[in-house]
């Protein structure tokens, strides 16, 4: 068979934008039947099929178009918000990727049923190039539809992450004017910039005037982990809070030396304990033992 000419392939994609319009309801009529519309419209049917005619107008602009591939067509944009809306309820019953794509394809059934009863007295080259069109112009919906589910998972990958991180850097009140941050694991940039805006925040929130980093659960300490350090003490310092690095072990203190990083600037003691006690003198306090009782903290005064 020939490649159709210019005016075939148009004719053929007014001829499905004109089904497309004219069939609206019956095709969501069909739609709504789907296991794609059915099973996330399950207060009315009514919901269902508005949900299909909104799909089915949107496919009618982009037929008109001309573009049935052009995943970046304007047409597709309501596409992309209908769709994406009901590919995420789908993901949250735990249907996979895949099965919502095979869903979406299913789509192309009522579609390519209807436009060849309404084209059964056109030419059969028109026939024939329209359902091509349709055919087209659904898969592109399906890979619309992949493109916004990959989107979406990709946004909540990184809001996780990102509430992983907050989640394993919290800032800790340890007394009134002392806020303390364990970090454990690794210190990356992200995780670096994280500790350091939450660190701020507490600042503000606080009104601390002693910080105390605490890097006991940091496996290795290397130029780039001294870097972040560094830049999140010098943020406290501007925010008008002491910076106090407690956890510094025997290993860590060589490993510091090897490397040539210097902190030499940064006040800095072997454990936690040694650090709020100083945190504590800073600010006024200092830590005695009473007769008969466990430590406590009072004014210096006393």
């Amino acid at each position: 068979m020939s490649e159709p000419d210019a005016t075939t392939q148009r004719s053929a994609a007014q001829s499905v934008a004109d089904v497309l319009l004219r069939r609206r309801e019956q095709v969501a009529q069909r739609w709504a039947e789907l296991p794609l519309f059915r099973t996330v419209f399950t207060v009315t049917r009514d919901e269902a099929v508005e949900a299909g005619q909104s799909v089915v107008d949107a496919l009618a602009v982009v037929a008109s178009s001309g573009r049935p591939g052009d995943l970046e067509a304007s047409g597709f944009d309501p596409v992309r918000v209908q769709i994406g809306r009901m590919s995420a309820s789908r993901s949250r019953a735990g249907v996979s990727v895949g099965q919502v794509a095979a869903e979406v394809a299913a789509l192309k059934d009522a579609v390519v049923d209807l436009l060849k009863a309404e084209l059964e007295q056109e030419p059969a080259e028109i026939r024939h190039e329209a359902v091509l069109f349709a055919s087209e112009l659904l898969a592109t919906l399906r890979l619309v539809t992949l493109e916004t589910m990959l989107d979406d998972g990709q946004e909540i990958i990184v809001r996780q992450r990102q509430q992983l991180l907050e989640g394993a850097t919290p800032v800790i009140k340890l007394w009134e004017g002392i806020v303390a941050v364990p970090l454990i694991g690794t210190l990356d940039s992200a995780r670096s910039q994280v500790v350091m805006e939450s660190l701020l925040e507490a600042i503000v929130a606080q009104q601390a005037k002693v910080v105390i980093l605490d890097i006991t659960g940091v496996s290795t300490v290397d130029t780039l982990v001294a870097q972040h350090l560094m830049k999140t003490v010098a943020s406290a310092r501007l925010m008008g809070a002491e910076c106090i690095v407690s956890g510094i072990r025997p290993a860590i203190a060589q490993t510091i030396v090897q490397l040539g990083i210097d902190l030499g600037s940064v006040i800095t003691r072997s454990s936690l304990a040694d650090a709020l006690a100083m945190a504590l003198h800073r600010i006024g306090l200092r830590v005695h033992s009473a007769p008969d009782s466990p430590p406590v903290a009072g004014p210096a005064a006393l």
